[in-house]
This record gives structure tokens, sequence and C-alpha cells, in this order.
């Protein structure tokens, strides 16, 4: 498969993998419940989005680089979301 066969597997990918925290952030928006949702494991994923992100950058990778700024982005605002509106 040429390199750009798989770099449009890897945006199909990206684009699934991102919408993914969409429901999330409308249903958080909605609600402002966040008493499901693990601030340790969306801090531990973001940390990760941004390690990803570095790779994507080291590799020239547009899928890479991508789909973790944006989902790192969405990842952010779900964190913005727990902190604002978490029970004190």
């Amino acid at each position: 498969m040429s390199g750009l066969g798989v770099e449009i597997i890897g945006v199909i990918a990206a684009i699934l993998t991102t919408s993914g925290f969409l429901p999330q952030i409308v249903k958080t928006w909605r609600t402002k419940d966040v008493s499901s949702l693990s601030l340790p494991m969306y801090i531990t994923l973001f940390t990760g989005m941004i390690l990803w992100l570095i790779y994507g950058i080291f590799k020239e990778s547009f899928a890479i680089i991508a789909a973790n700024i944006f989902t790192g982005s969405l990842t952010l605002l779900i964190i913005f979301f727990i902190l604002k509106y978490r029970q004190k």
C-alpha cells in the first residue's frame, strides 16, 4: 500500500476515534454532571495524546498530528468541565 493510502487510513481512524469524545462533551455540557468522570484518567489520556503529538511531529504524519491536536483539545475541554462542575 502506498504512503498516501496508509495516511488516508490514519485520517479515517483519527476522525472515528476523535468523534467518540463528542457525545461525552455534549452530555457534560448540557447536564453539568461530571460525577462519573475520572479526572486522573483524562489527565493521563491527555498526557498520552501530547506524547503521540510529539511522535507524530517527528514522524511527519499528518494523521497523527491532526488527530492528537483535535482529540487533545476535546480531552482538555472535558478536564475543564470536570474542574468547573465537580462538587466541592
